[in-house]
């Protein structure tokens, strides 16, 4: 008997895409002591079916509907594709653009293309282009490509959410055409095409994986040795959640001609890493996909059972849709929620629970307005709310922890002085 196909997820990635167009993104102004701001570019391609007759690119612009329309498009073989790069020494303001620093050095974390705005910057998306374009060769302004929108403004802090970085606008781009001019990374950064179905359709479900974070990172100056040590003691390492991508199901990554040069003289090549998609790129990510969801009645939305649930709260899983029955989106939406790390010690995790009453409340309307459609609450900002409440527990829980461990650690000195002098 012959293998079912997967159900295509075109349709899924046509209303998210049309959703995005129509949703005003929720911007979020700098303030006057940090006016650094980011721009990011999502990139979505459709590659056509391998069996079907290569189709031909279209004389005149397509609008979104007519892309959407094409045979080839809709063809069950076609695979949507999301592009991710890894950026081998990346620098300090791209770490801090992506995510932390993490302690393995075995893993490879993804991105998307982007930087920082210049003074010269016409908005956010012309940074988008122009980053993408310095840093991979791929030109946006280019009839291939067409801007969909933007997601919504996402702040990027530090020292635990106390200290404002800057704030970063997410733009969606779309490959209109069937193929288009190879891209051409820079020397320290290699491409990555993941289909989409990898991270939605249960046939393929997401392997989740961990990223782990020194936490004294996020406390104790850079020089200061002797802080961080104690403080790693004391309130041990963050893990991050992460997405582990197949690197089998992903196109074979691009490197500029160089690397490519390198490999015909037959010099060794490191061989790929895993590749983990987590912090900010994992919570844009996430926001693309919670643009699947229909808005439609409590009724309409199913949940079976004997689903495999990702690694955060039972009551943070995504329904699935009774319209595409063998897909669901296997994480919750939108994003920052779903990204917030976990501590190695349970017991700071315990207190962070305790302290984080007003953070679940944050994600419960969060996905409420989610599922909604987020059509009355633009003005809401649910991830600076959810990071803000969620960041608050932490230091309120940390400041327990650290007292109780001190409290301990003078109660054990004072018995065993008193154990010595008293015998």
């Amino acid at each position: 008997m012959a293998q079912e196909k997967p159900a295509s997820i075109v349709p899924l990635l046509s209303r998210a895409l049309h959703r995005i167009r129509s949703t005003p993104p929720r911007i979020i102004a700098s303030p006057p002591t940090q006016p650094r701001r980011a721009a990011v570019a999502l990139i979505i391609r459709v590659v056509p079916s391998h069996s079907a007759p290569a189709p031909s690119s279209p004389s005149t612009p397509l609008s979104l509907s007519e892309f959407f329309e094409q045979e080839w498009v809709n063809d069950p073989d076609a695979r949507p594709e999301i592009l991710f790069l890894h950026r081998h020494n990346a620098s300090a303001d791209e770490v801090s653009l992506a995510q932390p620093r993490s302690r393995s050095t075995q893993d490879s974390h993804v991105a998307f293309p982007g930087g920082r705005t210049e003074p010269d910057d016409e908005g956010g998306l012309y940074t988008a282009m122009r980053q993408t374009w310095d840093e991979i060769g791929i030109d946006l302004a280019e009839r291939q490509y067409t801007c969909i929108g933007q997601l919504d403004d996402r702040e990027i802090t530090t020292s635990l959410g106390k200290r404002l970085l800057m704030i970063l606008s997410p733009f969606v781009f779309l490959q209109v055409t069937p193929d288009a001019p190879l891209p051409d990374p820079i020397d320290s950064t290699s491409l990555h095409w993941t289909p989409l179905t990898s991270l939605v359709l249960p046939a393929t479900p997401s392997c989740w994986s961990t990223v782990t974070v020194d936490a004294a990172s996020r406390l104790a100056p850079k020089h200061n040795s002797a802080l961080r040590l104690l403080i790693r003691l004391l309130i041990g390492t963050m893990e991050f959640p992460a997405i582990l991508l197949d690197t089998s199901s992903c196109t074979p990554p691009l490197a500029n001609t160089k690397s490519q040069s390198t490999l015909e003289k037959g010099v060794p090549v490191r061989p790929p890493q895993s590749l983990k998609l987590w912090g900010l790129s994992l919570g844009m990510t996430l926001d693309l996909m919670s643009y699947m969801i229909f808005s439609t009645p409590n009724s309409r939305f199913t949940t079976p059972e004997n689903v495999d649930s990702t690694p955060f709260l039972g009551s943070m899983q995504l329904p699935y849709q009774a319209e595409f029955e063998t897909m669901r989106v296997d994480v919750v939406a939108p994003s920052l929620a779903s990204v917030f790390p976990r501590f190695s010690y349970p017991d700071v995790n315990f207190w962070i629970w305790v302290f984080g009453k007003r953070y679940r409340a944050v994600v419960r309307g969060w996905e409420a307005s989610v599922r909604s459609g987020g059509t009355n609450d633009r003005r809401i900002n649910w991830s600076g709310s959810a990071l803000s409440n969620f960041y608050a527990a932490i230091r309120k829980a940390l400041v327990v922890v650290i007292v109780a461990r001190a409290l301990g650690i003078l109660f054990g000195v004072s018995f065993a002085l008193w154990w010595l002098f008293s015998r």
